[in-house]
């Protein structure tokens, strides 16, 4: 048995046996002689222990151990094995801390155990003790049965503050002891102050007895007041009654938290739940100990919730997907370790591709395997796989069960050990996997009752992830020595995240001096066979056909990057199925698309697939079916060796030059002359000597930046050519030889008779001439018959697009940005019927002047609103549109879905009045315009799902968008320009929102006056607040009411607003007293009452909550900045509610402030009789003196008037409506307006006191969910009647409750 070991079993062993003493002076006796026994024995431990590093851990126990006569007892949590480093080495993850996380390193202990001797020292408290100490969690269990002295010992103090959490066992005789008492206050202030968790336990007692102090809790309160009477000391009668006070609170406080209450239950498995409870809230390991994974929070806690979420009414399946070497494996089990114990049973199975791949009865082992964890053993040999598979589809249908899958490659695996029958309800499985689509192609998902499946993409580590990772293996400290900085950087460059790579290179590294790096990192591309490349490869060796893995090592060489449709057309063109091809390659994570359709792809993935090229022929590049290497497709040309086994060549000049490589080497185009079967050519800012005509007549796709010269060549063989990209070249026109007479009859000479029977770019699809700042024109566009994408972006010279554009029948896009000479727009472009995206960014459409050509066949209009003189034909218009249209619509294909007019100097006066033409419009682009308003002319864009009007320094409101929208951009590029209103249609769809979070509600009101997102916040001045929403809030008699109208504009004043979100009202005052008529309060941050029960007459319709606030100086700054927030917990209904308000500092001069809130309640969150705390956190620098509750009621009079707060009811997202993207668990909210922007709810430490359970990021599920107003149809009784829209609705007159709550 190991050292370690042995001492962990001697103090646990010695603990047991010297547990319970009868006597204080037998105690000191045995105290005595038990240390006298440890120090021999750790002596000898010492002695065995002198040359491990184990030792400075010891000496440090046995400085803790010696230093009091009496024992204690406490488990350590990690124990690091003999023989190892202080920084262990674990693929995907580092040893830097071991157990808990990084914020639990200040505490000594997990658990502080508060409990009365007399009634569960040998029972209950002994038997849980027992089972947290099994469960490696570190508990502080006091021995001391004698009370000595009336003050608590100074070692309870320190064991109470150096624990994570306490758990109070409430028994019979526990208010008997001052010393429990005075625990209970400790442990209580510590859970406001350092967010200690509480967990209490009833154990054999009521919670209203410890809560009102009856039975014994009265009787023995009634000792301690008469012990008080009976003291003749004033000054100690005096503390006794402080004493009594702070125990009655705490007794309530503690009854009104949620416990555990034991009372018919059996103890062992009630211990159990206890545990449970530890594990989840205090995320303390199991008995292995787990090293933390660097860079998989947002896994692990996306992958808890899934694991907590029991709405399944089935079994949950979840897909972990990604490349080899990611993390999936590590990522599974260190859930596994920590859920397991929560399910009946549960099984996870490592490695099932290389067992199965490896052994012959490879998959019976791991069934046999599956079956021993979910059922009982069996001594029968089964030696076929369809009974082993029987077996377990009963085991699985019996028992709530946790599966991890690990590496499953294909579908026999995935059948022989799920089955088809289904599970148990509330089962979990976890599938790691390279292929994404395997899971739902199971025989379990062609069942009538399919499992509920999600996936999880794991991606890389971000760069700091990265950095942390490669530290602690090649450094085994958190940062690179001096010198190694750079290269440093360079590897972790290489490894984008992948965690092996990063192990495996970090371990190589270490202890090896700079020139060793240097040379290995020059090295790294040249290695085939390296532990990461080869598990890489097993998902190209995967692939189920020789298309597939072509395609995969095109996109490898030549296509990452580039836009999705441009790579499947040239690709199509050269006889590559891509259809199923990119499908399988995503699946099996080879490949991913970007969020501009583009091609994305690992880089190590990318270097295994040119490593695949590269072994066809290692030391002779051009026997190889691609060269993307510039070096070697420059030396391939140089000397002429290309044949015709090459299909793609690149070579870019510019990467040469910074290599100082042939950087002015011209090359001859006869070197091209033997690749008969090249179809992809790049050759970026290459100068060719010789006839074009030795080019491959096969080109599918040439690419040639800063080509030369000054038009395309007569002789270049363009017959096959499907995509043409010549951007930043110096051609002067793109006009074929049917506009040159001398060029025309060249061509004829060339190609013989055929001539009349060819077109020119007959198979061009895509025409790239960007950047080409000579281009001044556009034409012989029938000679593009098949042309689909036309992109024209930047060429500042363009003058002129060609009519003949019309023949362009299957142009689906067209990109003339930032032309900005632009004179002549062919009026016939409005006539295509398949453009889906034009882009017309940056062309000055605002003051420039377009002319439509055909003269001769145009009747003239006059388009005044954007400053264009546009002649149009009655036969291009049809007739239809009017001729006071003032639009550039006109000549907008109808058929558009995307179309971008960012930074155009459009003023509102620029648009038309309608947009309608644009029937089929689903994504407008109208950023860095001057508008000040939404344009009118978008509202009847009757399909518009993307509204973008970003960096408009002058849009100050938008209102009612199309209903049909989805997701609205509209953030200013300076927080100095600010959107004043937005209002919504009540019919719209759900929406994502996109808009400048602003923080400082008085910096609003100083700079706008005033700001409101309908369904969103609303913020303005005091006094443009009516007197009727006052009055209907129940705010009456404020001093500072009565002096709003005399609140002037300067910057000086102090202007006061007044919030509304979330149903809640707010606002803040300079003030040392709240108002008069709130009656129920208490010193300090929170406040505790029960709605009193009156008559159904007095409908509660809402809630006052005051606080006064005064300023404290820090010493230093916070860890965290804290928002001001106020908590409302139900305690009856279990409903809490934490809203964090926008932040408003003190001013200079300002010591004290009032902060006032209203919070529109009704009979579903709030009634007689409930149990109701409100809690204020502080800001950094600010502590609440006081705060006071009042109760707003409906009278029940008859209506008559409208209601003053209708609108502010009809609102969606506020407390009665719709807080589901706000709820972290059942019936808890975190009100946050940063919520409607985020893609998720962040937890920090402060928000553990009232949400102790759950994960630190909670991902929203759903993109699109802000909806301004509630649905017309409600539910009754919401807010204690119907919402309405402003100016609907029925008048509620209401009065402050004066009643103590």
């Amino acid at each position: 048995m190991p050292l370690d070991t042995k001492f962990a079993n001697y103090i646990h062993t010695k603990a047991q046996n010297e547990r319970y003493l009868e006597s204080d002076v037998t105690q000191r006796e045995e105290s005595k002689a038990r240390q006298e026994t440890m120090q021999k024995h750790f002596s000898h431990l010492l002695s065995q222990l002198r040359h491990c590093w184990f030792i400075l851990y010891i000496s440090s126990l046995l400085q803790v151990s010696f230093s009091s006569c009496r024992q204690r007892h406490y488990v350590v949590l990690s124990e690091l094995p003999e023989g190892s480093s202080s920084l262990s080495s674990i693929h995907g993850h580092s040893s830097l801390t071991h157990g808990h996380d990084s914020s639990t390193q200040d505490h000594r202990y997990d658990v502080f155990l508060s409990f009365r001797g007399v009634d569960t020292r040998l029972s209950f408290t002994n038997y849980l003790y027992e089972a947290l100490i099994d469960a490696n969690i570190t508990t502080f269990l006091d021995d001391e049965e004698i009370e000595t002295g009336e003050d608590l010992k100074p070692e309870l103090e320190s064991a109470i503050k150096a624990s994570r959490a306490s758990i109070i066992i409430l028994s019979k005789n526990y208010a008997s002891s001052t010393w429990c008492l005075d625990e209970l206050v400790l442990i209580l202030e510590q859970r406001v102050t350092s967010n200690h968790i509480v967990m209490p336990i009833f154990y054999h007692v009521e919670p209203t007895h410890v809560r009102k102090q009856q039975s014994s809790f009265g009787d023995a309160m009634s000792k301690h007041k008469q012990k008080m009477d009976e003291e003749t000391d004033e000054s100690k009668k005096s503390q006794w009654a402080q004493k009594i006070e702070r125990w009655n609170k705490a007794l309530i406080e503690v009854a009104n938290l949620k416990g555990n209450d034991v009372n018919g239950r059996f103890e062992t498995k009630f211990i159990e739940e206890i545990i449970k409870d530890i594990y989840r809230r205090l995320h303390v390991p199991l008995q292995s100990v787990r090293p933390i994974l660097i860079g998989m929070d947002y896994s692990i806690n996306f992958i808890t919730s899934w694991l907590k979420d029991g709405s399944s009414h089935t079994a949950d399946i979840l897909t972990i997907y990604g490349i080899g070497g990611i993390g999936k494996t590590s990522l599974a089990k260190h859930v596994y370790e920590i859920y397991s114990r929560e399910f009946h049973k549960c099984s996870c199975i490592e490695d099932i591709s290389r067992i199965c791949d490896g052994k012959f009865n490879g998959l019976l082992d791991l069934q046999e395997q599956l079956c021993n964890d979910i059922s009982k053993a069996s001594s029968i040999k089964v030696h076929d796989v369809s009974i082993y598979t029987s077996k377990i589809e009963n085991a699985l249908a019996r028992k709530r069960v946790f599966l991890v899958l690990d590496d499953i490659s294909n579908l026999v695996q995935l059948d022989a050990l799920l089955g088809s029958k289904g599970f148990h309800p509330g089962s979990k499985v976890i599938i790691t996997t390279k292929d994404r689509w395997l899971t739902e192609s199971c025989a379990l998902f062609k069942t009538n009752i399919k499992p509920k499946h999600v996936e999880h993409f794991l991606e890389g580590l971000h760069e700091s992830e990265s950095r942390q990772l490669l530290f602690s293996h090649a450094f085994t400290c958190n940062h690179p020595k001096a010198g190694y900085e750079e290269v440093f950087d360079k590897l972790v460059k290489y490894c984008q995240g992948h965690p092996l790579a990063l192990e495996v290179l970090g371990k190589s590294l270490h202890n090896r001096d700079m020139a060793y790096w240097e040379g290995f990192i020059e090295g790294l591309k040249k290695e085939v066979s390296s532990p990461v490349n080869n598990v890489l490869r097993m998902s190209f060796d995967s692939l189920p056909s020789k298309n597939d893995k072509d395609l995969f090592k095109h996109i490898a060489c030549f296509f990452v990057g580039i836009d999705r449709y441009v790579s499947e057309t040239i690709l199509e063109a050269c006889d590559i199925n891509t259809r199923s091809g990119i499908t399988n390659l995503i699946d099996k994570c080879l490949l991913s698309i970007g969020w501009n359709n583009e091609l994305k792809m690992h880089q190590l993935v990318q270097e295994m697939g040119r490593f695949e090229v590269g072994q066809e022929s290692p030391n002779k590049p051009w026997k190889r079916s691609q060269l993307w290497c510039h070096k070697e497709s420059f030396r391939v040309l140089k000397q002429k060796k290309g044949k015709g086994n090459l299909l793609g060549l690149s070579l870019d000049m510019r990467m040469l030059e910074k290599e100082k490589l042939g950087a002015s080497y011209e090359l001859k185009t006869d070197a091209l002359s033997n690749m008969d079967n090249l179809m992809l050519l790049q050759l970026n800012y290459v100068h060719m000597h010789g006839s074009y005509e030795n080019f491959p007549g096969e080109l599918r796709c040439l690419c040639m930046h800063g080509f030369p010269l000054m038009s395309i060549p007569l002789n270049l063989p363009i017959e096959n050519l499907v995509a043409l990209d010549m951007s930043y070249s110096n051609i002067e026109s793109f006009v074929s030889c049917y506009s040159n007479p001398q060029r025309l009859e060249k061509r004829k000479k060339l190609d013989g008779f055929f001539f009349k029977e060819k077109m020119l770019f007959g198979s061009l699809k895509i025409l790239n001439l960007s950047y080409c700042k000579q281009l001044h024109s556009v034409g012989d566009f029938d000679q593009l018959p098949a042309l689909e994408m036309l992109m024209l972006r930047n060429c500042i010279g363009l003058l002129d697009v060609c009519e003949s554009i019309g023949h362009c029948v299957k142009l689906v896009l067209v990109d003339l940005s930032y032309c900005k000479k632009l004179e002549k727009l062919p009026r016939i472009i409005g006539m295509l019927k398949k453009v889906k995206t034009m882009l017309l960014d940056g062309c000055n459409l605002g003051e420039s002047r377009i002319k439509n050509m055909d003269m001769d066949l145009l009747d003239t209009c006059t388009v005044n609103n954007i400053g264009i003189n546009r002649r149009t034909s009655f036969y291009a218009f049809m007739g239809v549109i009017p001729h006071d249209l003032k639009s550039i619509a006109m000549s907008l294909p109808r058929s558009l879905v995307s179309l971008s007019l960012a930074k155009n100097k459009l003023s509102n006066e620029s648009f038309p009045m309608d947009f309608s033409c644009l029937s089929m419009l689903k994504e407008l682009y109208l950023d860095g315009n001057p508008i000040n308003s939404m344009p009118n002319c978008v509202r009847s864009l009757p399909r518009l799902e993307i509204l973008s009007m970003g960096k408009c320094k002058k849009l100050k409101s938008v209102e009612y968008p199309p209903r049909t929208l989805r997701e609205l951009f509209i953030n200013p590029d300076h927080v100095l320009y600010r959107i004043e209103k937005v209002v919504f249609d009540p019919e719209m769809s759900p929406l994502q929102l996109s808009i400048r979070w602003i923080g400082y509600a008085s910096w609003i009101v100083h700079a706008l006056g005033s700001y409101e997102i309908e369904g969103l916040v609303k913020i303005q001045a005091m006094v443009s607040v009516e007197e009727k929403v006052l009055h209907s809030l129940g705010w009456s008699n404020l001093d500072f009411l009565n002096e709003r109208c005399m609140v002037t504009n300067s910057s000086e004043s102090e202007i006061k607003v007044m919030i509304y979100e979330f149903g809640i009202f707010s606002t803040r005052y300079e003030a040392e007293e709240m108002p008069s008529w709130f009656r129920h309060r208490s010193l300090g941050s929170s406040i505790s009452f029960t709605i009193p029960s009156l008559s159904p007459n007095n409908l509660l319709i809402g809630l006052n909550f005051c606080s006064v606030q005064t300023r404290q100086v820090l010493d230093e700054l916070p860890p965290f900045n804290l928002t001001p927030m106020i908590t409302i917990s139900n305690i009856t209904k279990n409903y809490i509610w934490m809203y964090e308000r926008y932040r408003d500092e003190f001013s200079p001069n300002q010591n004290y402030r009032v902060v006032l809130s209203h919070w529109m309640f009704g009979m579903n969150e709030m009634e007689g009789g409930d149990l109701v705390t409100i809690t204020v956190t502080n800001l950094d620098n600010e502590v609440v003196k006081e705060c006071g509750v009042s109760l707003v009621y409906d009278e029940g009079e008859e209506k008559k008037e409208e209601d003053a707060l209708g609108y502010y009811k009809s609102w969606n997202h506020i407390i009665g409506g719709d807080l589901s993207p706000f709820q972290t668990t059942t019936g808890q909210y975190l009100l946050n307006n940063k919520r409607f922007f985020y893609y998720g709810i962040i937890l920090y430490p402060y928000h553990r006191q009232f949400v102790p359970d759950g994960p630190n990021f909670q991902a929203q599920k759903e993109k699109c969910w802000f909806r301004a107003l509630s649905p017309r149809k409600r539910k009754p009784n919401i807010l204690g009647h119907g919402r309405a829209s402003e100016g609907e609705g029925e008048s509620s007159r209401s009065h402050t409750s004066n009643e103590n709550a």
